[in-house]
């Protein structure tokens, strides 16, 4: 069987992504896997306060440069918070057609929970690997930085890695994200161009560490590759 492109793949997964039906807003169960609501009591300074939070995982992201290509690599996937800021903000069921799927997609480093018994970065390898379609070695990652994401609701701890692959790298599968957990994840490839442009539309649909990440590359990384 012929393997598909890259762009041939991307059309295929963003087809299986952009397919929803049955749009359905409910109140949070009390036994999500992802994030645990929580209040927060708290006197400061003599005063009474509340703050009302939740629990969620820490992560890895991942920087991907291409050095054949000399391409950045990142990922876009539909984020159902993505697609709830954009519609009416109600419990029942959402008018799809009214409200359409890309509503909720968005470009991204390379990124995943910190979950399994494994090192940080044996974790952000794996994430390389299973939405990315590149096999790096682990002495190839190089550890940018560690910080607290979030400060609103929900923070956590998030490392950036950066890590330089080749075409040679390139798996079969092509990443893609887990079929087996009803992942559907785009591999997108820009030029620093492209990049810069992509920074300048005014209509970044991107997170700040999307933004933080390639901001670093852009000051740390570009003028080995120009």
């Amino acid at each position: 069987m012929e393997e598909l492109t890259l762009d041939e793949r991307n059309a295929s997964i963003r087809r299986r992504m952009l397919n929803l039906e049955k749009v359905h807003i409910m109140p949070m169960p009390p036994d999500s896997l992802y994030i645990r609501p929580l209040r927060m009591n708290y006197t400061q300074d003599s005063r009474e306060k509340y703050w009302d939070l939740m629990k969620v995982h820490d992560s890895v992201c991942i920087i991907i440069f291409n050095i054949t290509q000399k391409k950045l690599v990142f990922v876009k996937q539909f984020r159902p918070p993505c697609y709830f800021a954009s519609i009416p903000e109600k419990f029942g069921d959402i008018d799809v057609k009214k409200y359409p799927a890309d509503l909720g997609v968005a470009m991204e480093l390379c990124a995943g929970m910190v979950d399994k018994n494994k090192t940080i970065v044996e974790i952000a390898r794996e994430e390389v690997i299973e939405e990315c379609g590149y096999d790096a070695p682990i002495s190839l990652f190089e550890k940018v930085n560690c910080y607290r994401s979030g400060v609103g609701s929900a923070s956590s701890m998030q490392t950036l890695f950066y890590v330089e692959v080749t075409d040679d790298m390139r798996t079969h599968s092509g990443g893609g994200g887990a079929d087996s957990e009803g992942e559907l994840i785009e591999v997108i490839e820009m030029n620093i161009q492209e990049v810069n442009d992509y920074l300048h539309s005014g209509n970044v649909q991107s997170p700040p560490s999307l933004l933080y990440g390639v901001t670093w590359f852009l000051a740390s990384k570009q003028n080995r590759y120009q």
